[in-house]
């Protein structure tokens, strides 16, 4: 069986190291497609070597653009490697306009198509992400959850066909590798001159607060004031706003460049708190029992927000929370065993047109 994955961003990159294990292990053949989406060295090639995962057969190096653009010409690349190698079904991660075209180019042309991560819902149809998760969702052909609420989510569309609750592969790969994050933790916190539980980790680059400087300045602002050392790897995106408003020099105290998977997870774990707008450290942040503040109105991964450990901030609100927020409740297991990218490899074998 040959089976092509389309992976363009950091997140993506992540999830697909566990299934592209899991289908080797099967000996499923594997055409790995990365857009180029992250086209960063410390947002791409970094995470591969880390995770032991095969080079990727094409680099489309389709990079930036509006989200028109860039989901049209990674549509229209993916679909010419899809044509040339014929692969007998395709893998999508997540909500990226990495993951939209490949399920385009997929259904289009009437190659079965599995989702992993289906049925997030934040309930905001404003985020590029919502579209991208519900587009496609409902034209996949199997629908891989991480959690029972992502299944009810898709109940509620009248998505019955193909749904199955796998838990998260992201959980698979944490357990593989805490024990090399542990034990770099301490060159890690050395280098980043940081004590363990006494500093703040943060990322901002969702378009809703990177692109709209009057809560992007505000957040950095807090960033920047707080009593605590913060580490905030910066993304290109935001980098690039910054540098439009000429205001980079003035945030250099808190900004680092890019981490690479092992040494995120580190600063993740021994953070005190966590401030971003990222749905994956969101999750990340709840499995290391590090207290979050998401920088959104609404959050896909509800579990940790129902769970108190996960609190919606708003800049306004971002200095308050950042001395009040201590969550004291368990954390119950909400996102499997921790075996999620076999039961993802099962699923593909046995799939049935």
């Amino acid at each position: 069986m040959k089976v092509a994955t389309i992976v363009g961003a950091r997140p993506q990159f992540v999830k697909a190291a566990v299934v592209s294990r899991a289908l080797s292990q099967r000996g499923i053949e594997e055409l790995l497609i990365h857009t180029g989406q992250h086209y960063d060295l410390r947002l791409s090639d970094v995470f591969f070597r880390e995770l032991e995962m095969a080079e990727p057969y094409y680099n489309l190096s389709i990079g930036s653009g509006s989200h028109g653009r860039q989901t049209g010409q990674m549509l229209t690349a993916i679909e010419d490697v899809l044509r040339r190698h014929e692969p007998e079904m395709v893998l999508i991660y997540g909500d990226t306009n990495s993951t939209l075209a490949g399920a385009l180019a997929a259904s289009k042309l009437r190659i079965p198509l599995a989702h992993i991560e289906a049925g997030m819902r934040s309930g905001d149809r404003a985020m590029p992400e919502e579209i991208n998760r519900i587009v496609s969702d409902h034209v996949s052909d199997l629908l891989l959850c991480a959690t029972e609420t992502a299944v009810a989510n898709l109940t509620k569309e009248g998505l019955n066909e193909g749904v199955h609750l796998t838990g998260d592969v992201m959980y698979d790969l944490l357990r593989w590798a805490m024990p090399t994050i542990e034990a770099q933790a301490e060159e890690t916190l050395m280098e980043h001159q940081v004590a363990d539980n006494g500093y703040l980790l943060a990322t901002v680059h969702r378009p809703r607060n990177a692109d709209d400087p009057t809560r992007l300045l505000p957040i950095l602002d807090t960033l920047l004031d707080h009593d605590e050392p913060v580490l905030l790897p910066l993304h290109p995106r935001t980098r690039a706003v910054l540098e439009g408003l000429n205001l980079l020099e003035r945030y250099e105290k808190i900004l680092i460049p890019p981490l690479g998977y092992l040494e995120m997870q580190a600063l993740l774990r021994h953070a005190r708190l966590l401030v971003t707008d990222s749905g994956g450290l969101q999750k990340e942040a709840y499995l290391h029992g590090t207290p979050c503040l998401t920088l959104m109105p609404q959050s896909e991964w509800v579990e940790t927000v129902t769970s108190g450990w996960n609190r919606l901030t708003e800049p306004e609100e971002l200095g308050d929370s950042l001395s009040n927020f201590k969550p004291t409740a368990d954390r119950p297991d909400h996102f499997g065993d921790g075996k999620a990218g076999e039961q993802v490899a099962e699923l593909v074998e046995s799939y049935q047109k």
